[in-house]
């Protein structure tokens, strides 16, 4: 569903033929450690995203992926009000349409590490956008990993490497739950029910980085169901995500 403008990809030169060359890009180190981030913009009463909900799920469980669903609120009107939108999710989905200056909003849209849109329900589009987003970044990544110590979020980021083009920008904690059901029962997704995977509950920015090696300590808000945690660098030149890592402990 459209909310502005004509939906198009827009990695139209993404689309060539790599099957699951994506998912390999992504899954390419030994550990967890995520590679590649991707926000899913989706809502209860849109009939176009179960679909994209579905691809959600099956991304969520690649290793090197963290893969976050974002459910927005501006179709609450159509007779159902998502249970788990937030004004904070459609107003970021709004500043990746501002920074990206096409004003493409729409649900089920999908953000390929902060720099690249698709429409979430296609696989090929997303893992092409995966491989493309993943060769332009390599260079730039920073390693971001998260602890816990004494009831706070810890978060260390390394400094950025020589010669990059990103070296400014933010960081930000996602928590999540992992999965969370939801029986729809008016709207246009009338009797179905549906699975989110990894539905961010509460993202704060830890604090401004600036491309030197950076320690952030952030409370664990109250947040009832919570049992996922990670953190990504977003940095200020078009949004480009450049790391991120998960804690592996509970968070609760």
């Amino acid at each position: 569903m459209r909310i502005d403008g004509v939906v198009r990809l827009a990695t139209a030169g993404l689309l060539i033929c790599l099957g699951a060359a994506g998912v390999k890009t992504a899954s390419a180190q030994q550990d967890d450690t995520p590679v590649t981030v991707l926000e899913l913009f989706t809502s209860q009463g849109c009939s176009s995203c179960p679909p994209a909900d579905a691809l959600m799920n099956k991304m969520a469980k690649q290793p090197g992926v963290l893969a976050l669903t974002m459910p927005v609120t501006y179709w609450d009107y159509l007779g159902w009000k998502d249970t788990l939108a937030a004004d904070s999710f459609s107003k970021r989905q709004r500043g990746y349409a501002e920074s990206r200056g096409d004003h493409e909003i729409y649900t089920p849209q999908l953000i390929v590490n902060g720099l690249a849109h698709v429409v979430g329900s296609r696989e090929d589009a997303a893992n092409a956008a995966i491989a493309r987003t993943g060769a332009l970044l390599g260079p730039a990544r920073v390693p971001v990993k998260l602890s816990s110590e004494g009831g706070d979020v810890v978060v260390r980021v390394d400094a950025a490497p020589n010669g990059t083009e990103f070296g400014a920008g933010t960081v930000w904690v996602a928590m999540y739950i992992r999965a969370v059901d939801v029986d729809i029962q008016r709207g246009e997704n009338l009797g179905r029910k549906i699975t989110y995977s990894n539905v961010v509950r509460h993202l704060v920015s830890a604090g401004h980085w600036d491309g030197q090696a950076m320690t952030y300590r952030i409370p664990r808000p109250a947040v009832e169901g919570i049992d996922g945690c990670a953190a990504f660098l977003q940095a200020d030149k078009e949004k480009a995500i450049i790391g991120a890592g998960l804690l592996t402990e509970k968070t609760n």
